[in-house]
């Protein structure tokens, strides 16, 4: 099969391969990969920022195809089935454990950038009819996380959420939240962004660069109480800003460190607030599963930036590693 590599870790290695393609074991399916979808730890391990990868490798967690070939015991699925590869596919569900999260795709195992990949059963789910394949296979971490995040703090009507950019976690969340019934409070430096946001549903729009402590102007939008959910995506620089704008018994969902990854802030303020700050390794399978039904019920096409073909690797990831140029996802249409 054809497939591209990444031969270093650097963000211009990449190379178009022929590589064995894989025959499903027992309990394994066979899916033709049609899309594919950037996130930031595809950057991340191309530029040697994440341990575990041995070069070369097929690169990028995220996809999308259709089933071409069932492994012996497979009774659930059938051919032609429209699936997400799960980036995980040991994690089915449940707490995250050492054995079952170690293994990732596009970095210990095959990524998306290749004709056909070969998984268990039970790590692929279905897509929402609705969905395109480049749509669909944003899912499996920006759509699982997003959904994770919502969860983490029960969101619904009357629920005050705050997302701190317009990358694709901040958007799917932001249509999720809306479907949900809760308010959302948005930033980003960019005007042109917030307006996009605002046309998605965003209740308040907050311009960091001239409102630099959005921490206050959440508190004043809330009348002094907070925000119930704040998915913290920012790292060194918003990380104590995010929880002097979380309510009491509030939840700071952290899913990123874009400004760094370490963090000094009053411990007070998250005794005195009892507030739940949450980490996130993106989800299992099942939550992926759940996410999935959610967009499907709800008809959320997940927003994307630019579409890539599998022969712009290169494009595509300077494109994520620029930062703040993206609205959204970054996607490929895989066409062999």
């Amino acid at each position: 099969m054809k497939a591209i590599e990444l031969t270093a870790p650097r963000l211009d290695a990449f190379r178009e391969a022929t590589v064995p393609t894989p025959e499903p074991q027992r309990g394994e399916v066979l899916i033709r990969l049609r899309a594919a979808s950037l996130n930031f730890v595809d950057v991340a391990i191309a530029s040697g920022n994440y341990p575990g990868p041995s070069f070369p490798l097929i690169p990028v967690v995220d996809g999308a195809g259709e089933i071409v070939g069932i492994g012996e015991g497979v009774s659930r699925l059938a051919i032609n089935d429209r699936v997400i590869a799960h980036a995980k596919p040991r994690w089915i569900g449940g707490r995250p454990r050492p054995y079952e999260t170690r293994e990732m795709r596009g970095l210990t195992l095959p990524g998306s950038l290749a004709e056909y990949v070969a998984l268990p059963a039970n790590a692929v789910v279905p897509m929402p009819a609705h969905l395109s394949f480049e749509a669909a296979a944003t899912l499996p971490i920006a759509g699982t996380t997003a959904w994770n995040a919502l969860r983490a703090t029960d969101a619904g009507p009357g629920s005050v959420v705050v997302l701190l950019g317009t990358g694709g976690v901040s958007i799917l969340t932001l249509q999720l939240a809306k479907a949900a019934g809760a308010t959302v409070i948005i930033t980003s430096s960019s005007d042109e962004k917030l307006a996009r946001a605002k046309a998605l549903g965003a209740d308040h729009l907050i311009n960091y660069h001239g409102t630099p402590d959005w921490d206050a102007k959440v508190l004043e939008l809330t009348d002094g109480l907070g925000a119930d959910l704040i998915v913290e995506a920012g790292g060194s620089a918003t990380f104590a800003r995010s929880i002097n704008a979380t309510a009491p018994g509030g939840t700071v969902f952290t899913i990123g460190f874009v400004t760094g990854a370490e963090a000094t802030t009053n411990l007070l303020p998250i005794i005195i607030k009892a507030l739940k700050v949450v980490g996130n390794n993106t989800g299992s399978v099942s939550d992926l599963r759940d996410a999935a039904r959610a967009i499907g019920a709800a008809r959320i096409d997940p927003v994307i930036d630019t579409i890539y073909s599998q022969h712009q690797a290169t494009e595509a990831y300077a494109h994520m590693a620029a930062g703040g140029r993206h609205f959204g996802k970054l996607a490929f249409s895989l066409s062999w």
